[in-house]
């Protein structure tokens, strides 16, 4: 599969879901990350992106009318520094504590996920979705998965990772959760679709941003880790602010 451009991959249909973007810069100095959630119900749409240390978590805009937090409030992103280097971990979901756990008790992201599946919410039952960003001594590579039915059965879980070594700059990979909008929303299918990375990390932002759809589009978070050194940048937009 080619290359495509991130911005007509993303407008491509109305609801994507949420989704992950990881690759490398054009100047082939940072990892590009980035994760998205929309919304079509009410309690989806009433959620905004906050930092948390070195991460971030989902909060309730107006906590007056939150329903039920089990699927919409988590920690998307986390940050597991380590005598090896500096791992981020993305997922859309509450996963993103598994995979940190498991980690920290010598367990790989792949053998963490194990623990998981795809969420419980019929009929659509999203998948869950995660990526880790791995920087080492220079070097950088990233692992991104998808845990899902199978072809919409519930009784089977199909688990996928897909390991991406020495990214090449204004490459990436781009994974979400529904192929379009629908009732049951479709879960997405085949690999991470591969996408071109283009300028820095606030044009980055921009162009995912501004390829959401509108009424559906609720937060995005992006970060650039500068490879040699590790040192972070973020940025977040709330459609609710």
């Amino acid at each position: 599969m080619n290359y495509v451009n991130l911005e007509s991959e993303i407008s491509s249909t109305d609801y994507p879901g949420r989704g992950i973007v990881l690759g490398r810069s054009g100047d082939g100095k940072y990892a590009m990350t980035a994760y998205f959630i929309m919304g079509r119900s009410e309690n989806s749409r009433n959620r905004i992106f906050v930092e948390d240390g070195d991460g971030i978590r989902t909060e309730a805009y107006d906590p007056e009318k939150l329903k039920d937090p089990s699927l919409i409030i988590y920690s998307p992103v986390r940050v597991r520094r380590h005598s090896g280097g500096i791992d981020t971990i993305i997922t859309n979901g509450d996963q993103t504590d598994t995979i940190l756990v498991g980690m920290e008790g010598g367990r790989s992201f792949e053998e963490s996920l194990r623990l998981r599946e795809f969420e419980p919410d019929e009929p659509n039952y999203t998948p869950r979705i995660s990526g880790l960003v791995r920087i080492s001594d220079g070097n950088y590579r990233y692992l991104m998965s998808i845990l899902k039915t199978d072809q919409g059965d519930p009784a089977s879980c199909c688990r996928y990772t897909f390991s991406y070594s020495d990214p090449q700059p204004g490459k990436g990979h781009y994974l979400h959760t529904y192929l379009g909008d629908g009732d049951p929303l479709p879960s997405f299918e085949g690999e991470p679709t591969p996408v071109l990375i283009t300028g820095g990390l606030d044009e980055f932002a921009e162009t995912i941003w501004n390829a959401l759809n509108e009424d559906n589009k609720v937060s995005l978070f992006v970060r650039s880790i500068e490879i040699e050194t590790g040192s972070a940048k973020t940025r977040i937009i709330n459609k609710n602010h």
